[in-house]
């Protein structure tokens, strides 16, 4: 059974998994798991990349980060509920997200910023320049 969504203007097909085994609708969880934790999903961490080789911006974006603001965006430091899979899973609240400034950009723009683990720990944090299509751990 064939299934269309629109997510962020792009328009999706999925076709289920139990609609392939006469089960019309369903899918396994099993299979699902099994089927992002194999690396079967397009978009993962991509790399790494070095601080020196992130933008200004990031890097300073990661001090504010490391003093704990103030954040010149109101969603910075929101909750990212890492609902792309991309980021090694974790609980919900594990990772929040912070706004890389767009140079000319009349809004927030697409980079961002993704740390793990306490509020102030630069330590487990992803650099995205395409707005969480793909993600780059960031290493000193």
């Amino acid at each position: 059974m064939a299934r269309k969504w629109l997510r962020n203007g792009v328009l999706l097909s999925v076709i289920t998994f139990g609609s392939m085994c006469g089960a019309p609708g369903l899918i396994s969880g099993a299979f699902a798991r099994d089927f992002w934790a194999s690396g079967n999903s397009d978009n993962q961490v991509q790399g790494t990349i070095a601080v020196a080789q992130l933008p200004r911006e990031a890097v300073n974006t990661l001090n504010l980060i490391a003093a704990g603001g103030p954040y010149p965006y109101e969603k910075d430091g929101i909750v990212f509920g890492n609902r792309e899979r991309l980021l090694p899973p974790h609980r919900r609240g594990f990772y929040h997200e912070y706004t890389v400034p767009t140079p000319r950009s009349r809004n927030r723009g697409a980079r961002r910023i993704v740390c793990g683990g306490p509020l102030q720990r630069t330590d487990n944090c992803f650099y995205s320049d395409d707005h969480y299509t793909s993600f780059n751990r960031i290493v000193e």
